[in-house]
């Protein structure tokens, strides 16, 4: 059984960091935007379009090594 970084999230929709390699992806990310929203003054739509494709990138990743997505509110039902 291969090793989950992200968690399903226990109310709504999404996910949550479930391990180191989890928490290095979100870190990563959080550099990223924050280098890309200070450079935003400087080169407009270009670093807004570069937002987007490491946001998605972010998703796909915590698709991949995540638990299956599914919108829940409250305890656990394992499928």
């Amino acid at each position: 059984m291969e090793k989950k970084w992200f968690r399903r999230k226990l109310y709504g929709f999404g996910w949550y960091p479930a391990s180191w390699e989890g928490w290095v992806v979100i870190l990563v990310w959080v550099v990223l935007f924050a280098f890309g929203m200070v450079k935003m003054d400087h080169e407009g739509l270009k670093n807004l379009f570069f937002i987007f494709i490491f946001t998605g990138v972010l998703i796909y990743i915590c698709y991949k090594k995540g638990e299956k997505p599914k919108w829940q509110w409250g305890k656990r039902i394992e499928d």
